[in-house]
């Protein structure tokens, strides 16, 4: 005899999956923004950088707003939504300001300690629930960020505490996006990418350089693949719980080690090696914590509300 699970818990459970996918796939498209960006800001300017990001992925998305009825208008709760904004527009320049100056593997490493911050904000602001077992693998994951980065008197440079607090910026962002569930996606990018253009006209002119038509393809490239990356996140923010699609972000530093080898011929060492294989360790301990959360879940939920067995 078998128990047919509730439509409440498949529901809940299907939304955790998906989370956990779209956070995966938009990490991954990140981590191929991050490439380009670090290519590009050797040229151009991070103000630069970012204006035409925006200007691509703008006349892309609205297009695709109008199309789908999507109302262009300051949403509600404009405050948190001008705060979501100003903290995009910090973290992404922090981002491309650190790899100006350090190795994208080292600077996406500082990045992986976000989750870490959204696990904790998660709990005060949201009113989620992290339970020790989770607290414990979220701990794991820290500890191989320390094993790949090797605290040293260098890590506390500016570049470095430039990429720290750029994952800062995007913690509070992902805590910000989850407090406006209830907005669209294409409000929430079209946010996110009005706050990288108007950065942009302010800085941009102080540091110009005209692109080549090659660099000027990849800068509106850029801004398109950042525009899905976000979609994404976004999404993934928006079904499920912050504390548990956030961790899966650990998957940069293996995206940073197969990227940074292809794109620049960096040779990672033996440490950054068994810190990502801790982290992703980690990564899967929280997908097997979910798991068993939902089946506690659900046959609680059977025994609560009985289900007649099968024949």
């Amino acid at each position: 005899m078998s128990h047919a699970a509730s439509p409440s818990a498949q529901k809940v459970r299907s939304g955790v999956l998906v989370g956990i996918g779209l956070m995966l796939l938009g990490t991954f498209l990140f981590s191929v923004n991050d490439v380009m960006g670090k290519w590009l800001v050797a040229t151009y300017s991070v103000g630069q950088v970012l204006l035409l990001r925006g200007v691509a992925a703008l006349a892309i998305l609205l297009p695709i707003m109008r199309q789908q009825n999507i109302p262009i208008r300051i949403p509600p709760q404009p405050g948190l939504h001008a705060f979501r904004i100003l903290l995009s527009t910090l973290e992404v320049a922090c981002f491309y300001w650190a790899v100006t100056y350090l190795p994208l593997a080292d600077v996406m490493t500082y990045y992986l300690a976000g989750p870490i911050y959204v696990a904790a904000f998660a709990v005060f602001w949201l009113g989620e629930r992290i339970d020790r077992p989770r607290i414990l693998a979220i701990a794991v994951g820290f500890i191989g960020v320390l094993i790949a980065l090797r605290p040293s008197p260098a890590t506390l440079s500016w570049p470095a505490l430039i990429a720290l607090a750029g994952s800062m910026f995007y913690a509070l962002l992902m805590i910000t996006t989850r407090k406006l569930r209830d907005t669209d996606d294409g409000t929430l990018v079209l946010g996110q990418m009005l706050g990288n253009v108007i950065f942009g006209i302010a800085v941009a002119p102080f540091a110009w350089v005209t692109p080549g038509w090659l660099d000027l393809a990849g800068l509106f490239l850029l801004g398109i693949v950042s525009m899905a990356a976000h979609a994404c996140v976004n999404r993934s923010l928006k079904i499920a719980p912050a504390s548990v699609v956030a961790p899966y972000q650990y998957t940069l530093i293996v995206w940073a080690i197969v990227l940074g080898y292809l794109a620049f011929g960096d040779i990672v060492e033996f440490w950054t090696l068994a810190g990502a294989a801790v982290i992703c360790a980690a990564g899967v301990g929280l997908m097997l914590l979910e798991r068993e959360a939902a089946r506690r879940g659900r046959e609680a939920k059977d025994i609560k509300d009985p289900v007649l067995p099968e024949a």
